[in-house]
């Protein structure tokens, strides 16, 4: 009976705090200041997320998440190692490839390149680098001539197109160790543009795709590979699972894995994540200390009410409670309003940032310095109850002091100074 007393009479005084004016407009901030953080912090943990699922399905749909690569020689029996591979549960497929550094030539002098050979029949098991080219583009690499496929960020810089062709300066390894480093020494490969791939940010500057065949042929691996790509089914799992796999051959590797070589975007987005999250309840943490202030207003205004519901023999417990209940609903309608804005613009914010990079005519995010070109979102209805859950929680221990001033009015007095 008391808890319903007491959510009756908040709503009175939650409805009645109109009549002051000073009262309603720090209750409207408060709740406004409640909105806003919970709508903002939905929305940036929705950026972080869409981050990490592009991080995921594009980036490291492509990088490999792992690789095992000869020491000082090459790997002969990489079939071997597939198998080794199948018996290691998270393991989902392996592909051969052979890596290639050189150098080529570019308005202003050189720029460093790594060509990767690849069996398309095998790479498509552990890479998507396929939906990122054309068929025909793919096609090319079946073959086993000097096809190379580059990308985009690197062909318009070298202002090449599919049928021109590229010269690659690689070390010459049979000269003598002290001219190796001279241009004269390096050996030049002659390379068709059959296709360009377009990933986005650094590895559209650097790397390219050549025929596994042909890339063995220049470095004389014969039937050797320079290492085998690995894919997993949990990326989080990869280092353990590629140090498993490493561990059971008998010839010296070198193990690598994602979080080495694009670990530091995934750290950076999580550290976005973090500072953003603190900031912004901070945000919501000063909108409740404004609750505060609209309940201590709010007590100082109602001292005569108070007085007497208390000469009338109401409990403290059910004066605190109608205190609580009263700035809950500020809590309460500034989550209502900053969750349905948030979720609305999260669901939307892909096609929010590209209206404005239309009307403004910039590009908020650009290719050639992260791997994506747009904005992406992904809402998690748990970070939604998260956000919310947080912002009530603060809602409510900001209702707790003024609530227990409430309850210890002396009534003799209150009525005294009326």
């Amino acid at each position: 009976m008391s808890q319903m007393l007491s959510l009756w009479v908040g709503w009175r005084f939650y409805r009645a705090r109109q009549s002051n004016r000073f009262i309603s407009f720090i209750s409207f901030a408060s709740t406004a200041g409640i909105a806003l953080g919970v709508a903002v912090l939905i929305i940036v943990l929705s950026a972080m997320n869409g981050f990490e699922r592009e991080l995921e399905q594009r980036l490291l749909g492509v990088v490999p998440h792992g690789e095992l690569t000869g020491v000082n020689e090459p790997i002969r029996d990489w079939p071997q190692i597939a198998k080794d591979a199948q018996q290691i549960a998270g393991i989902v497929a392996t592909a051969p490839f052979v890596r290639l550094q050189g150098l080529i030539q570019k308005p202003g002098g050189f720029q460093g390149l790594t060509v990767i050979g690849i069996e398309p029949s095998l790479e498509s098991k552990v890479s998507n680098i396929a939906h990122y080219m054309s068929p025909q583009s793919w096609q090319s690499l079946q073959q086993t001539g000097n096809n190379i496929v580059l990308g985009r960020g690197l062909a318009d810089s070298l202002s090449l197109q599919v049928g021109d062709s590229l010269s690659l300066y690689t070390p010459n390894l049979s000269a003598k160790s002290n001219e190796t480093k001279r241009i004269g020494a390096a050996k030049n490969h002659r390379f068709v543009v059959s296709g360009i791939f377009e990933i986005g940010g650094e590895l559209d500057l650097t790397t390219a795709y050549i025929p596994l065949q042909y890339g063995a042929t220049i470095l004389g691996l014969a039937d050797g590979v320079s290492g085998v790509r690995i894919k997993v089914d949990d990326v989080f799992a990869a280092p353990s699972l590629i140090r498993s796999l490493g561990y059971s051959q008998q010839q010296y590797m070198y193990l690598s894995d994602w979080t080495r070589t694009q670990g530091h975007l995934y750290q950076d987005i999580q550290l976005v994540r973090a500072i953003m999250y603190l900031v912004l309840a901070l945000v919501i943490a000063v909108a409740c200390f404004n609750i505060v202030s609209t309940l201590v207003m709010a007590v100082r205004d109602k001292q005569s009410e108070i007085a007497i519901l208390l000469t009338m023999g109401m409990a403290k417990a059910t004066v605190m409670g109608i205190f609580i209940v009263q700035g809950a609903l500020n809590g309460m309608l500034g989550c209502l309003i900053g969750g349905g804005l948030g979720v609305t613009i999260a669901l939307n914010l892909s096609m929010i940032a590209s209206s404005i990079e239309q009307l403004l005519g910039i590009q908020l995010l650009s290719a050639d310095i992260y791997f994506i070109d747009f904005l992406p979102s992904q809402l998690y209805w748990s970070d939604v109850a998260m956000v919310i859950a947080l912002a009530l929680v603060m809602s409510l221990i900001s209702t707790l002091y003024p609530a227990w001033k409430a309850s210890r009015i002396h009534p003799a007095q209150a009525l005294a100074g009326r």
